[in-house]
């Protein structure tokens, strides 16, 4: 039940009023993508989700139920966004303030990231590639790529793999993968 527009679903209770989604994208029911919103091909924007105009997501997004996604977000291709999840764009907000444009703190969730239910993101950060935040973190500065961050606020307790499981101490993941310290960072290492 719902309709096709392009290579676009629309479900017949969401609301799809971009120009600008990819092939392929699904809106399922009480999901609203606003104007001037940018949504890649393949994604999934599920129930009750809010796409702001100005956000940016990129091709195979997964949205998952109730994610707010507003003005100044940039997310990357494959990311996944657990129910709930929550970004801000305004440090400073007050009803009677109206900011927008260069007065909102950008964000940028990287290529191959998760962010687990509930997750809330403060503004003005960057989450690096592959990293995951687990479920009901606050994130309140950069997350290195493929770190595993948790808590309130988010920290790092270890690293994660490119298939999603925590690395153990010796960096080498069971789907095969093998990584190494390079300093502050962790890199994939190439047979």
């Amino acid at each position: 039940m719902g309709t096709q527009r392009g290579g676009v679903f629309v479900h017949a209770q969401g609301l799809c009023e971009s120009e600008s989604v990819g092939d392929g994208t699904r809106v399922w029911a009480f999901a609203h993508v606003l104007p001037g919103a940018r949504v890649g091909q393949n994604c999934n924007i599920c129930d009750g989700a809010y796409v702001e105009g100005g956000a940016v997501l990129g091709d195979g997004v997964t949205v998952k139920n109730q994610v707010m996604i507003f003005d100044g977000v940039t997310v990357g291709d494959h990311v996944f966004l657990g129910p709930g999840v929550a970004f801000t764009n305004d440090l400073n907000p007050r009803a009677h303030v109206k900011r927008g444009g260069d007065e909102l703190l950008p964000t940028v969730v990287e290529r191959g990231a998760t962010l687990g239910a509930r997750v809330t993101v403060v503004c003005g950060v960057t989450i690096g590639e592959y990293a995951f935040v687990g479920a009901g973190a606050v994130v309140t500065k950069d997350v290195p790529a493929h770190a595993f961050v948790v808590g309130n606020p988010a920290r790092q307790i270890g690293w994660a793999c490119w298939c999603g499981l925590r690395l153990p101490e010796s960096l080498d993941c069971t789907c095969g993968r093998s990584f190494a310290l390079d300093g502050d960072v962790v890199r994939e290492q190439v047979a």
